[in-house]
């Protein structure tokens, strides 16, 4: 009965993934180019961090501004929790990250959903290094509606790479 249920599961997310022949179409028509790493931003983070502005940058601190856009929301036009999870993943590694270095891969994040961004809410996101041992950091990422000052996520992450004293 079991295998019969994720197998109906796996059918409904294939169907509901379906595109039509409109979206196809327009899929079809997309220029994505190839990115040189390390001197090009790839589709994915043009398309998660455009607009994003860098406020503050001082040693294992950063702050940044961000005005919710269209291509961030969901269907009832609050701020995604995917575009959410990709704001704590960014910021929480840039605030760790050496230049010269290579970026550090997440290792664990967990994030409470505490309130609702809409279209063009101004967010702040901060992220601080909680601590460092060895090649693991730890970061916290706050996401606040910057009129209101609500809290709309906080996001925990860690991550490892490449030790530096620069923190």
């Amino acid at each position: 009965m079991l295998r019969d249920v994720r197998k109906w599961n796996m059918e409904k997310a294939k169907e509901f993934l379906q595109l039509n022949k409109e979206e196809a179409e327009t899929v079809l028509r997309l220029n994505i180019q190839p990115t040189r790493v390390g001197f090009q931003c790839s589709f994915y983070e043009d398309f998660a961090l455009r607009g994003i502005r860098v406020d503050t940058v001082q040693p294992g601190f950063v702050s940044c501004t961000l005005k919710v856009p269209p291509r961030l929301t969901d269907k009832s036009g609050n701020l995604a929790k995917g575009a959410v999870a990709n704001l704590v993943d960014e910021v929480g590694a840039a605030v760790v990250h050496v230049e010269g270095l290579p970026m550090n891969v997440s290792a664990d994040m967990s994030i409470s959903f505490l309130g609702t961004a809409k279209l063009n809410d101004e967010l702040e996101i901060t992220s601080k290094v909680l601590g460092q041992r060895g090649s693991y950091s730890g970061t916290i990422v706050l996401v606040r509606n910057k009129a209101t000052g609500e809290l709309i996520a906080e996001g925990r992450h860690s991550l490892f790479g490449k030790k530096s004293s620069k923190l």
